[in-house]
């Protein structure tokens, strides 16, 4: 007999864990041995509980090591063997790409069918990638969007500036009083920005700071931000003071 796949749920909601486990329990060759509820939790888990597969929450606030990118980049780089199943309710172009670069193979839409948790486990257990219909939907038309051409999402300091200073809370009009520029321009540089991220509303704008550890801004000088879009090239996931994350556990 197969020996069963030992899996890790994390999740700060208490309902979506408690689902996803269940969902994880109607498959037989499929067992749940921990669960974490943040960060600090999951990383001391991750380091005394043997598991062949990480199924986690992107928006998971709270915690030693932060959440969202800053937390996948620290888990891949702290236990780069570890097949990593990523939750999340967010499909914009610039977050799964940036999944996919940091090594995540498995994206399921929390909208999705429970189901596809199980499926999602089974295939990086065998190192196979595996998109929720979502998540499949929303890379093919990244794909016919990007019409072959390169689709890297760079944000220019001023329109990062913007985007920062506005998830923290502040208005169009304080933005403007702060950085000294007309309210048209910091709207046009918000919205510009938003374009870019493939971002409709101001809530995705604001979950997508929070996956991408823009939501901690106490160590943010204007201009001198890293870029969500590009984070390969600035203030990459993981970074100490971008999102609480470090590498000591």
């Amino acid at each position: 007999m197969q020996n069963p796949i030992k899996v890790v749920v994390a999740d700060d909601h208490p309902v979506i864990l408690f689902g996803a486990e269940q969902a994880l329990l109607k498959f037989p060759g499929i067992q749940v041995v921990a669960r974490a509820r943040q960060s600090t939790e999951l990383v001391k888990v991750l380091q005394t509980v043997a598991c062949d597969v990480l199924v986690t929450d992107l928006a998971m606030p709270g915690g030693q090591y932060g959440d969202g990118l800053p937390l996948i980049g620290y888990l891949r780089r702290n236990f780069p063997d570890l097949p990593i199943v990523v939750l999340t309710m967010l499909e914009n172009a610039a977050l799964l790409k940036r999944l996919s670069e940091l090594g995540v193979i498995s994206v399921v839409n929390k909208a999705d069918d429970l189901s596809h948790i199980g499926l999602a486990v089974q295939h990086v257990g065998r190192n196979i990638e595996y998109m929720s219909p979502s998540v499949k939907a929303a890379l093919e038309t990244l794909r016919m969007n990007a019409g072959g051409k390169n689709d890297e999402v760079i944000l220019s300091k001023r329109e990062l500036e913007v985007v920062r200073l506005f998830v923290s809370g502040m208005t169009i009009k304080e933005i403007s009083e702060q950085l000294s520029r007309s309210i048209k321009t910091i709207s046009t540089q918000k919205n510009t920005a938003m374009r870019k991220l493939g971002l409709e509303r101001d809530s995705e704008l604001f979950q997508y700071a929070q996956s991408n550890g823009l939501m901690n801004l106490s160590s943010y000088a204007p201009g001198e931000a890293s870029n969500p879009g590009n984070p390969g090239k600035a203030g990459e996931a993981g970074t100490p003071g971008e999102a609480g994350a470090t590498d000591k556990p």
